[in-house]
């Protein structure tokens, strides 16, 4: 998996405004997920950067958000424990 500083320098400033804007716990929309992908090296590299919340959405996709320490990295808080 590609490290977190690297894929965050491949996104966008409006990908990571957006991202912000959303909230640590936002609910990824399928074009950032890709943008994940892209900046993580290519199609499903950014796997493992967002992660399934157990819900999903009013379509039936299951709904992704930012794993914990990709999280605490764009919001510079301090990592959880656990």
């Amino acid at each position: 998996m590609a490290e977190i500083n690297a894929v965050l320098a491949g996104l966008t400033v409006e990908e990571l405004e957006e991202i912000k804007a959303l909230g640590p716990n936002g609910h990824l929309g399928r074009h950032l997920i890709d943008a994940f992908d892209r900046a993580a090296g290519g199609p499903d590299a950014g796997r493992g950067f967002y992660v399934l919340d157990g819900t999903v959405n009013p379509n039936g996709g299951q709904v992704r958000i930012l794993r914990n320490d990709v999280r605490d990295r764009i919001f510079q808080t301090q990592p959880t424990q656990g």
